[in-house]
């Protein structure tokens, strides 16, 4: 029930598959763990296939349903409207959306190409002109751990910053007879293991440093070329399978990044490492409650890796949930997300990370790309 003291923020949800139900979770238990300064209000979610998004919205707690989801846009009880759908519809429904007035969160990467990029970061500038604000979803950077690197690194705990690692390791598509979907054509999904999970390397390096990317020199393979259709014969593959690159940021650091669906056992494992002139840290998704610390101004005797296992109220985001000990899961990165984009529309302040935050990721990517596209040569990357 909307708190009578709060103003609403009226959300429609255009997608319902798997970044849908994660956003509905997000959205339904954001106010019951923080003490939002508006009450998020599920008011409407899109789909296609009337009977399936109909089925989504009992399931997923959404009042109303559309098939078209122009009709979210132009509703007068809609402020936001959240993009979970594949990539080559993101620069349409949000430009539209933005246009008509309503703030805009959308799923990562921001866009299939840098023009598309481009023109929603340009959107969003005039938009914000108008007190109207959008936001790209990237979601890894508000595991509290994650934020937690932040802070330490923004706070000098690891001196200047010399190397940062990333790796994200999946292993869904090893099996050539895995069927054929949206995120192995180009046409819909950008690119592959890069724009899907590669993406968040990036986010992940840049936010915890505070720094950007310049240059890249990178490599991408496609192992499986053609993959079978749900109805028989086979389609092609026209995306990367699995990516690795080196990359400098502004600070001068060294990084390595690599992304890939093909990691056989790993399922969905991030790991962050970054080494500075007076520390280290480390981080593993799959123990995702602890940070890995080294402090190397302590004397030799003592020094080494800290376990710091990140549950404590003074810790990002945890003082919101459990006691100290209780750890959090994949779901809470996206109410941290609710919970950050509502503080900031109720300030009338431009959420994180921003539509140009997204555009700087996209020409990233689109510089790997350009790299692989000539054998690794070093390709520098638009400020």
């Amino acid at each position: 029930m909307t708190a009578p003291d709060r103003p609403r923020l009226r959300v429609g949800m255009v997608g319902h598959a798997f970044m849908g139900a994660a956003h509905s979770h997000a959205w339904r238990t954001a106010p019951r763990f923080f003490d939002l300064p508006m009450e998020p209000e599920l008011a409407v979610v899109a789909g296609r296939h009337a009977a399936r998004v109909a089925d989504a919205a009992g399931r997923l707690g959404w009042a109303d349903t559309e098939t078209d989801w122009r009709r979210v846009v132009e509703r007068d009880d809609v402020d936001l409207v959240d993009i979970c759908t594949p990539g080559d519809t993101h620069a349409e429904i949000a430009i539209a959306a933005l246009e008509a007035g309503k703030h805009v969160l959308c799923e990562k990467p921001l866009a299939n190409t840098v023009a598309e990029a481009e023109a929603m970061a340009e959107a969003a500038e005039r938009a914000a002109a108008r007190g109207v604000f959008a936001m790209v979803g990237y979601s890894y950077r508000r595991v509290p751990a994650v934020a937690l690197a932040r802070r330490l690194v923004a706070q000098g705990r690891v001196g200047s910053v010399r190397h940062v690692r990333v790796q994200y390791l999946q292993d869904w598509l090893t099996d050539p007879a895995t069927p054929m979907s949206w995120r192995l054509r180009r046409e819909q999904a950008g690119s592959g293991a890069l724009g899907d999970i590669g993406a968040h390397a990036v986010d992940l390096a840049q936010f915890v440093t505070g720094e950007r990317l310049t240059g890249v020199s990178a490599l991408t393979e496609t192992f499986v070329g053609e993959r079978p259709l749900p109805g028989g014969g086979t389609d092609r593959v026209t995306v990367d399978d699995a990516v690795a690159f080196l990359g400098r940021l502004d600070g001068g650091a060294l990084a390595t990044f690599e992304a890939t669906r093909f990691a056989a056992g790993r399922r969905n494992a991030i790991r962050l490492e970054v080494n500075g002139s007076a520390g280290s840290l480390a981080f593993d998704f799959e123990d995702m409650n602890v940070l890995q610390f080294f402090d190397g101004t302590e004397p030799p005797e003592t020094a080494g890796f800290r376990r710091v296992l990140v549950t404590d109220p003074a810790h990002p985001y945890t003082g919101a949930w459990w006691p100290p000990g209780h750890g959090l899961g994949y779901d809470h990165t996206f109410v941290h997300q609710v919970a950050d984009l509502v503080s900031a529309l109720a300030a009338g302040e431009q959420p994180a990370p921003s539509f140009a935050d997204g555009l700087a990721i996209q020409r990233v990517l689109d510089a790997v790309e350009r790299s692989a596209g000539h054998r690794s040569i070093w390709t520098e990357i638009p400020a």
